[in-house]
C-alpha cells in the first residue's frame, strides 16, 4: 500500500462512503502503529468505517460515534481466509435492514467466526440461522 497511500486516501476521503478494513491496514493507510490514532484520522472521511481487530472485536464509526462490538468466541480457530468478507457481509445485511450500526457490527462478527471455525471460505452453516438464534434479527 506504501506506494500508492496518497491515492487510497484520496480515494476514501473522496469516494467512499462505507469503509471496511482490519487493524492493519487502517494503521498502514494512515501511516501509525496507534489503533486509536488511525480511527481518529478516518473519521469525518467516510460516512460509516467498520474497522475489526481480529479477537479484540471491531469498532464502528460514524459521525462523532464509535461503538465498539465484541468478537464472537470460537472453540478453535482453524483458518481465517473470508472472515472480512464475511463480517462485511453480515454488516451490510444488517444495515439494509436498517438495523443499529452496533447491532450491524455484532452480525458483522458472527459471521466471522462461523467462517473462521473451519477451512474453507463458505460457511457450513446458514448464517440467516444463526443470526436468529442470537437474537440479532
Amino acid at each position: 500500500m506504501g506506494r500508492h497511500r496518497a491515492a487510497f486516501r484520496e480515494l476514501v476521503a473522496g469516494e467512499v462512503d462505507i469503509l471496511f478494513a482490519n487493524e492493519a491496514e487502517i494503521c498502514s493507510l494512515y501511516e501509525t502503529d496507534d489503533f486509536a490514532a488511525a480511527a481518529a484520522a478516518v473519521r469525518g472521511h467516510v460516512a460509516v468505517a467498520a474497522l475489526t481487530r481480529s479477537a479484540e472485536g471491531s469498532v464502528v464509526i460514524a459521525g462523532g460515534a464509535a461503538h465498539t462490538v465484541a468478537a464472537v468466541p470460537v472453540e478453535r480457530i482453524v483458518e481465517t481466509t473470508g472472515a472480512g468478507d464475511l463480517y462485511a457481509a453480515g454488516f451490510l445485511y444488517g444495515l439494509t435492514q436498517g438495523l443499529p450500526l452496533p447491532k450491524c457490527g455484532a452480525i458483522g462478527s458472527l459471521c466471522a467466526a462461523e467462517i473462521i471455525s473451519h477451512v474453507g471460505a463458505r460457511p457450513e452453516t446458514a448464517l440467516s440461522g444463526l443470526v436468529k438464534a442470537a437474537g440479532l434479527v
